[in-house]
C-alpha cells in the first residue's frame, strides 16, 4: 500500500498539535459536536451524490432508448401493398412499376 506524500509528513506531534489548538478554539466540549456534524455532513453528501448517481443513470437510459427510438427503421412495421390490402406488383427494370 502506498502513502500519498503530504500524509507521510504528518505524524502523532502534528496531530497531537491540532487536537490541542482545536480545543483551545473551540472548547473540549465543542470537539464531539463538530466531529459528529461533521460525520452527518459527510453522510448527507455521499446520499446525495448516490441519489444524483442513480438520476443520470435513468437519465442516460431514457435518452438511450428515445436516440434508439428515433433512429428505428419506420418501414419494419408496414406491409407493401395499397391501402386497401392488395399486393403492388414489384417494379419492371426500366419500366417502373405497372399501372393498371
Amino acid at each position: 500500500m502506498t502513502t500519498h506524500p503530504l500524509l507521510a509528513l504528518i505524524d502523532a506531534p502534528i496531530i497531537i498539535g491540532i487536537l490541542v489548538v482545536g480545543a483551545l478554539l473551540f472548547g473540549a466540549d465543542k470537539l464531539p459536536k463538530l466531529a459528529r456534524s461533521a460525520g452527518q455532513a459527510k453522510r448527507e453528501f455521499l446520499v446525495g451524490q448516490a441519489e444524483a448517481d442513480e438520476a443520470v443513470a435513468k437519465a442516460r437510459e431514457e435518452a438511450r432508448q428515445r436516440d434508439a427510438r428515433q433512429h428505428a427503421d419506420i418501414m419494419d412495421n408496414v406491409e407493401a401493398g395499397s391501402m386497401s390490402g392488395e399486393a403492388i406488383p414489384p417494379p419492371t427494370p426500366g419500366r417502373g412499376t405497372q399501372s393498371s
